[in-house]
C-alpha cells in the first residue's frame, strides 16, 4: 500500500465531511414531538433541519432553521409561518412547503397526529402526486393505519420514496427490539410490550394524548377526535391524570408478522400515561418469550432507562430511521419499509 492509502483521516477532515454530505431533514407537524425533533436535530453534525410545516404555515431555509426562533415563534404566534424571513403562511403549507422545497429536503419526519386514522396515508399520496423524490420516516401507533400505507407500497416505490413506517418507540425501537431477541428461538410465544410515559402538561402533547384516548373502552378514534381541550381535561381530572391502556391497536403487531417473527395474535401492547408527572409511572420495556432449538422456553426483556423521555425514544428512533432510509435511497431502493425489517443508523 501507498502511505496515502495508510493516512487515516483527521477529525476535522471527517467533521467537513460531514458538513458538506449533511441530510437535509425537514419535519411535518410542530407540536410536542415536531419541537422535540427541532431540538434533537440542533447538535447533529450529519443532518442539518431546513424545513418544517404546522396548520397555518411553513418555514424554509436551506442553510437551516434556527430552533430557538422557530419554537419561540411558533408559541408567541401559533404558526412556524410568522418565522422571518423564512416564514409563509398557508392554509395548505404542507403541499406548499413540498414544492417550495422540492429539491432541497432529502427526508421528512411526519411528526403528524393520526387524526382521523386516514390522515397518515392522505400525506403519503400528496408526496406521491407532488413528483418529489426522498425519503419518508413517521412514527404511527395503529394497526390499521399501517395498513392503509400498505396499500400503497407499489405507489411509493413507483415514486421514488423509500417510506419508513412505525419508526418511533412503540411501534419502532421496542419492535425493533423484539425483532432482535427473536433470533434466539426456533419459536415466538409471546411479545408483549409495556410503556410508561410521564409528561409535565398534555397541552404539550394533545394529538399524542388523544391518540391514547381513542384506546380507552367507550371511546374511538372519532369520538377522541371530536373531543375539545376542556372535555380532554374533564377526562384527566376523573383519572387523576392517568391513562392506563390495554391490548392497544398497535402496529407492533403487523410489523413483526410481516417480518415473519410470529402471528400477530400473540403481540399484546398496553401501558400507563401520567399527563401531570415527568416521571414515568412504569418502566417502558419488551419481553419476548419463546422456545429455544434445544426445547428450552425462555423470555428476554429489554427495559428502556427511566430518565429518557417519550420525545427521546420517538425522535431519537424516527431519525436513525430516516438515515438508514437515506442510505436505501441512494442506493435505488425504493418502498415501503417498517421499523422491524430495517436496523436505524445512529446519527451523529
Amino acid at each position: 500500500m501507498s502511505e496515502k492509502q495508510l493516512t487515516n483521516p483527521t477529525p476535522s477532515s471527517i467533521d467537513n465531511s460531514l458538513h458538506i454530505n449533511r441530510i437535509r431533514v425537514g419535519v411535518l407537524g410542530f407540536g410536542g414531538l415536531g419541537e422535540a425533533a427541532a431540538r434533537l436535530l440542533t447538535p447533529k453534525q450529519e443532518m442539518i433541519w431546513v424545513a418544517a410545516a404546522d396548520k397555518k404555515g411553513y418555514a424554509y431555509d436551506p442553510n437551516g432553521l434556527n430552533c430557538d426562533r422557530a419554537i419561540t415563534t411558533y408559541k408567541s404566534q401559533g404558526s412556524l409561518g410568522y418565522l422571518e424571513p423564512t416564514g409563509t403562511l398557508s392554509n395548505q403549507a404542507i403541499s406548499d412547503l413540498i414544492e417550495k422545497a422540492k429539491t432541497s429536503v432529502d427526508g421528512y419526519f411526519l411528526a403528524l397526529p393520526n387524526l382521523p386514522n386516514t390522515f397518515m396515508a392522505s400525506v403519503a399520496r400528496q408526496f406521491i402526486a407532488s413528483g418529489w423524490r426522498g425519503v419518508l420516516v413517521d412514527a404511527l401507533k395503529r394497526t390499521s393505519a399501517v395498513e392503509q400505507l400498505l396499500t400503497l407500497k407499489d405507489e411509493l416505490q413507483g415514486a421514488g420514496i423509500t417510506y419508513m413506517t412505525g419508526c418511533g418507540a412503540t411501534p419502532g425501537l421496542l419492535t425493533a427490539a423484539a425483532a432482535l431477541a427473536a433470533q434466539s428461538y426456533a419459536e415466538i410465544h409471546t411479545v408483549k410490550i409495556t410503556f410508561g410515559v410521564g409528561i409535565a402538561n398534555w397541552e404539550a402533547y394533545r394529538a399524542t394524548i388523544r391518540e391514547d384516548i381513542a384506546h380507552l373502552p367507550g371511546y374511538d378514534v372519532e369520538k377522541a377526535t371530536q373531543m375539545s381541550d376542556a372535555e380532554v381535561e374533564a377526562l384527566l381530572n376523573r383519572t387523576n391524570g392517568i391513562l392506563a391502556l390495554e391490548n392497544m391497536e398497535h402496529a407492533d403487531d403487523v410489523m413483526l408478522e410481516l417480518a415473519g417473527i410470529c402471528d400477530r395474535d400473540r403481540v399484546t401492547v398496553g401501558g400507563v400515561v401520567d399527563t401531570r408527572n415527568p416521571q414515568k409511572p412504569l418502566s417502558t420495556n419488551v419481553q419476548i418469550t419463546g422456545r429455544t432449538f434445544e426445547g428450552k422456553i425462555s423470555t428476554h426483556t429489554f427495559t428502556l432507562g427511566d430518565e429518557t423521555s417519550m420525545a427521546a425514544n420517538v425522535c431519537g428512533p424516527a431519525f436513525g430511521y430516516l438515515k438508514a432510509g437515506v442510505s436505501l435511497h441512494r442506493r435505488g431502493i425504493y418502498g415501503l419499509f417498517t421499523a422491524a425489517e430495517v436496523m436505524p443508523q445512529f446519527v451523529r
